[in-house]
């Protein structure tokens, strides 16, 4: 007999699937506007209707892998209010990287078949 609850297995799926998504959260912020990396904690907290929490660490780690892989630039810009800050912006690679994902994983979402097999999941 398992010993896990299922808030506990559910917990752990959910940081699972969270983690996977903070690519899709960070490309969809920078596909809407230049950002720099300290406000993007709280950027992907909004447009994620605060499902997903992601530290600054996490994303400074994330940024400088998408920069290395093509996906995103950076550019220095100087504050009103500070230092100088890194603002990141998608780039052409990125984009096609974001429209790709969004049309093989959360289109599927759309499928009538899909969202009636939601439904009778809910319905239960």
């Amino acid at each position: 007999m398992a010993t896990e609850s299922v808030e506990d297995l559910l917990d752990t799926w959910e940081g699972n699937y969270k983690k996977g998504l903070l690519t899709f959260w960070l490309l969809l912020i920078l596909h809407e506007r230049e950002a720099y990396a300290f406000e993007m904690s709280d950027l992907i907290q909004e447009v994620s209707n605060k499902t997903i929490q992601a530290d600054e660490k996490s994303v400074y780690r994330a940024l400088n892998r998408f920069e290395k892989l093509g996906l995103v630039g950076s550019s220095w810009r100087n504050s009103d209010v500070g230092p100088p800050r890194r603002y990141y912006c998608l780039s052409r690679n990125g984009s096609l990287l974001l429209q790709s994902f969004i049309r093989r994983n959360i289109l599927l979402f759309q499928d009538a078949d899909i969202q009636d097999r939601i439904q009778k999941v809910l319905k239960d």
